[in-house]
């Protein structure tokens, strides 16, 4: 074939054709924050053309709502313009329509690289169905059982930190955000798939499933080097994903360990389940399996439901790692930042263990844990200042119109009560700010004061969140769907925790800070690089 080449030649197109498409991509990008249909909005400025403002997010939101107001626009990734709002309406609107406001595509991308596709990242007929299938596993009957669970385990980790104070001889400083963590880890295994993972067990060395979960759970946070760069560039440049690197090679051998793990667990429930519907000998004990994947495939095997809305084995499959990320990081903090919260008021602690011993038993029942009253204060109180889960964000899949309740001023001073959103455009669901809107909860919003729930605020009403008018487990067809499972769980655990125990600051409640890796964890400031950690003190309790 002559070269140069003809201009005629097919071929000849080719380069010109891809070298017209990534001129394309770079206009498209950068007339971004032109075409934007609330580039009028006042906001911070962008301080990075790649990052915008996400790198500030955390530490400066509460900082830009007492600057900008409730509404207001912040630079996402390449400055693409992305709305934020506390107003109730607003964001009543987009839980409720959850289904054109998708996750967006990366955040979906990240998880599911690494989990797979379970609940948390599938959208639409797909999400409707899982959720259907897996709705009778949360009931409040199934949850009745599983409550000796989660009792159970508290009374394990509270007979290790007597143990650890008996040899101390007064009191002992727990990093409990450690030992919260392998408590619920143990919970989930337990309660979510009948599985042993004995992460309490001091003399045990974690289980191949385990090492396999944090391994996974590492990469996802960021939490060992530069992860998230190559999670970056594989959802922009797909090709990447099939170049081998250390990080595929964890991910895949990760994976690896919970898909055969999971499957064998999958197929010896389903085994069970087609024993016990034919009578066989241990059809009883097979009745009786209350953990969630058992209910789970019992529910998708039920004859009352048409083959075409069942799950598949590998839909079945996905929820395992689900469970293990929803049920287990999200509690565990949460738990932890209850005990610190507990830790600087005093009188709350003593007040809440004077009605916990007015119970006559020390594995209390559901219902009993739920007749608590101050018992249900305090947890509240703290998912309202220490959501586990800082904020999310969603995509409009198509154009759309956001009602508002307080109108807002542009920076043409132009009154709005509603905004214009553009198909693939975001909006940052603010769980934090709209749990600690002073506009809500009064001047004192930043205080951890469970008294507030004996009348909380008029105001409060308007919050669309599925729980306790707060935005914690949000709202919605998306809403948390084991918030009753993780509620219960803590009600136990401080239930037994603090009949046992009194709970001090170790460090300066100043010296403790937030990071936010996925959840948000606490960090001894000066000493990030060490992980996440929360030193309390903890002595026994001696009754007066």
């Amino acid at each position: 074939m002559p070269w140069p080449l003809p201009a005629h030649t097919p071929i000849f197109y080719l380069p010109v054709a891809a070298l017209a498409y990534v001129l394309w991509k770079i206009a498209v990008i950068l007339t971004i924050p032109f075409r934007s249909s609330i580039r009028h909005l006042r906001g911070p400025p962008g301080k990075s053309w790649l990052f915008g403002n996400i790198l500030e997010l955390d530490g400066q939101d509460v900082f830009w709502v007492n600057t900008y107001g409730p509404t207001f626009k912040f630079k996402d990734w390449m400055k693409a313009d992305t709305l934020y709002t506390i107003d109730t309406k607003a964001i009543h609107h987009v839980l409720i329509h959850s289904y054109d406001y998708p996750k967006p595509k990366l955040d979906a991308f990240l998880i599911s690289e690494v989990f797979g596709h379970g609940l948390l990242v599938v959208e639409g007929d797909r999400h409707r169905k899982q959720r259907r299938t897996m709705n009778p596993a949360f009931g409040l009957a199934q949850l009745r059982e599983l409550s000796g669970i989660f009792v159970e385990k508290a009374r394990e980790l509270r007979d290790l930190w007597e143990a650890h104070i008996s040899a101390s001889g007064d009191a002992f400083t727990f990093d409990v955000a450690a030992d919260l963590s392998k408590t619920t880890l143990d919970v989930i295994g337990l309660a979510g798939f009948n599985y042993v993972f004995d992460a309490l067990d001091e003399t045990n060395t974690p289980n191949e499933l385990n090492v396999a979960f944090a391994s996974m759970f590492q990469v996802l946070t960021g939490n060992d080097g530069a992860p998230e760069t190559t999670l970056l560039l594989n959802y922009l440049i797909p090709p990447a994903r099939h170049l081998p690197s250390e990080y595929s090679r964890r991910v895949n051998a990760a994976q690896q360990v919970t898909r055969r793990i999971g499957m064998r667990l999958i197929q010896e429930k389903k085994a069970e389940i087609m024993k016990a519907a034919l009578g066989g000998k241990d059809s009883s004990d097979a009745l009786r399996s209350r953990d969630l994947l058992t209910l789970l495939i019992k529910a998708n095997m039920n004859a009352d439901i048409p083959e075409h809305q069942r799950l598949s084995d590998e839909d079945v499959l996905a929820q395992v790692p689900t469970f293990l990320i929803a049920g287990h990081e999200t509690t565990s903090y949460g738990m932890a930042w209850c005990l610190f919260a507990l830790s600087q008021a005093p009188d709350a602690q003593r007040k809440l263990r004077k009605e916990l011993f007015t119970v006559q038993t020390e594995a209390p029942s559901m219902e009993e844990l739920n007749a608590l009253p101050y018992l249900d204060a305090v947890i509240r109180e703290a998912l309202r200042i220490h959501p586990p889960v800082r904020h999310t964000i969603r995509m409009a899949r198509q154009d759309d119109v956001i009602p508002f309740g307080t109108p807002f001023e542009d920076r043409r001073g132009r009154v709005h009560d509603h905004v214009r959103i553009r198909k693939g455009m975001e909006v940052l669901i603010p769980i934090q700010s709209m749990n600690t809107s002073k506009a809500i909860w009064g001047e004192d919003a930043f205080d951890f004061r469970p008294e507030r729930w004996e009348e909380q605020p008029a105001l409060a009403q308007s919050i669309p969140g599925i729980w306790g008018n707060l935005m914690t487990f949000l709202g919605g067809p998306r809403a948390c769907i084991g918030y009753r499972f993780a509620l219960t769980e803590m009600k136990a655990l401080i239930f037994v925790l603090v009949r046992t125990f009194a709970f001090e600051l170790a460090l300066p409640a100043e010296e403790i800070i937030k990071r936010t890796a996925i959840v948000q964890r606490p960090y001894i400031r000066g000493a990030v690089e060490k992980g996440s950690q929360l030193p309390l003190r903890v002595k026994l309790y001696k009754s007066t």
